[in-house]
C-alpha cells in the first residue's frame, strides 16, 4: 500500500497530520509507504517524523493555481499510488490526485471538488470536534471509530543536528532555558502582549534561568520589544532567534528547552510534539479545536464572553482576552510544570 497525502500549509497543521500517519501504518502496517506532497518549508517537520517514507517538494505556493503546474506534477506521480489522502479543503488542492489519476482520492466536501474526489465525506463537525480527529478519520472507511488512547505528534531529534545547532549559535545547557514563542502568523488576536513575556522572561532570569526567544523573521521585532523591556544585566540573559534559525534549528533547539511558553502558534505545537512543558497561551482561539498534544501542558485563557471569536483581529479592539491574562498566571503554570530546576533537593 502506497499513500500520497497532500498536506497542509501551516507548521501546526503539519504537525498534527502525523496522527493520521500514525493511523495509517495502524491499519495497514508498517510496509505501508506514506509520501506527503506539501511545502519545501515543512521538509524538517516531516523528515522528523518516522512514519513519513518521502517528503515531496510542492513548489507552488498558497493560494496560486497555476493549473498547468499542476497537472505536470500529477503526470509525473502517476502509476506510483493506491490511494492520495487529501489534509486542505481545497478544490486546488484535489487537482495534483486527480491529475495522477491515483485510483483512490479521499477527502472531506468542500470547494465543488465532487468530480476530483472519489471518496469524498461529509464532515460531522459534532462527530469530530477535534482537528486530529478530522484528519485520522480520513484513515479510515466512513462512520469507522477511531483508536484510542488518540496518537500524539512525537518529532524525532537527532543529536548530532542539535549538537550542531547549539554550536553555530553558541548556546549553553548550563542553565534552565525559557523559550518563548510570542508571536502568530495568524494574526494579532493570537498574541499575548510583549510586556506580559518580558514580565515571564524577567522572573525566569532572575531565578537563575536563560531565555531564547523563537519565531520567523516577522517576530524578530517583537523578540526585540521583550528583550528591551529587561533591564540591563538581566536583558543580557536572552537571545533573540526569531528570523535566524532555519526551522530545523528550530525544533532541534526548542528540544532543549526546559520549559516553553507559547501563543497558539505552529512552534506550540512543535513543542508540545517534542514532549517540552509547555504553557499554552489562548486568546481568541480554542483549546476545544487545536489543543497541543502532549502530557505536560498547561493552558492558559480568560474565556471571555466574546471568545473564542477565531477573528485574527479584534472586532472591538481591545484583545481583552490577551491583555488581561496576566503574567503571573502564566508563572503559576510554570511553577506547576517544573518547579525550580536549580533548588536544592536538600532544601524541599
Amino acid at each position: 500500500m502506497k499513500i500520497l497525502i497532500i498536506g497542509p500549509s501551516w507548521v501546526g497543521d503539519m504537525v498534527m497530520a502525523q496522527t493520521l500517519f500514525v493511523c495509517l501504518k495502524q491499519r495497514h502496517g508498517e510496509q505501508c509507504l506514506i509520501d506527503v506532497l506539501a511545502p519545501e518549508w515543512s521538509r524538517p517537520i516531516l523528515e522528523r517524523m518516522p512514519e513519513v517514507n518521502q517528503a515531496l517538494s510542492f513548489p507552488l505556493g498558497h493560494g496560486v493555481l497555476e493549473l498547468a503546474t499542476r497537472k505536470k506534477i500529477g503526470k509525473s506521480l502517476a502509476g506510483q499510488y493506491d490511494q492520495a489522502i487529501l489534509l486542505p479543503n481545497s478544490l486546488k488542492s484535489a487537482l495534483v490526485p486527480y491529475f495522477a489519476n491515483i485510483p483512490k482520492r479521499t477527502g472531506w466536501r468542500g470547494e465543488m471538488r465532487y468530480r476530483l474526489l472519489n471518496d469524498i465525506r461529509k464532515l460531522d463537525k459534532q462527530q469530530y470536534p477535534l482537528m486530529i480527529e478530522r484528519f485520522m478519520a480520513l484513515a479510515f472507511e466512513p462512520g469507522a471509530a477511531l483508536p484510542k488512547p488518540y496518537p500524539r505528534p512525537q518529532l524525532r531529534i537527532e543529536p548530532a543536528s542539535r549538537a550542531a545547532a547549539l554550536a553555530r549559535f553558541g548556546l549553553e545547557l548550563d542553565r534552565p532555558v525559557l523559550a518563548l514563542c510570542p508571536g502568530a502568523e495568524f494574526g494579532e488576536a493570537k498574541r499575548w502582549p510583549s510586556e506580559h513575556y518580558a514580565e515571564v522572561a524577567d522572573a525566569k532570569v532572575r531565578m537563575g534561568w536563560q531565555v531564547w526567544l523563537f519565531g520567523s523573521k516577522n517576530d524578530h521585532a517583537v523578540a526585540e520589544d521583550i528583550r528591551s523591556r529587561l533591564i540591563p544585566g538581566l536583558r543580557e540573559e536572552s537571545v533573540n532567534l526569531c528570523g535566524e534559525t532555519s526551522l530545523a534549528e528550530a525544533i532541534d533547539l526548542l528540544s532543549c528547552a526546559t520549559a516553553v511558553v507559547s501563543n497558539d502558534s505552529g512552534l506550540m505545537h512543535v513543542a508540545a510534539a517534542l514532549d517540552r512543558p509547555l504553557v499554552s497561551v489562548y486568546g481568541s482561539t480554542s483549546p476545544q479545536f487545536t489543543p497541543p498534544l502532549a502530557e505536560q501542558v498547561e493552558i492558559v485563557r480568560l474565556g471571555l464572553e466574546c471568545s473564542p471569536c477565531f477573528d485574527r483581529t479584534c472586532r472591538y479592539g481591545h484583545y481583552n482576552c490577551l491583555r488581561e491574562l496576566p503574567p503571573q498566571q502564566v508563572i503559576d503554570a510554570l511553577d506547576r510544570l517544573v518547579g525550580d530546576p536549580l533548588a536544592d533537593p536538600l532544601d524541599a
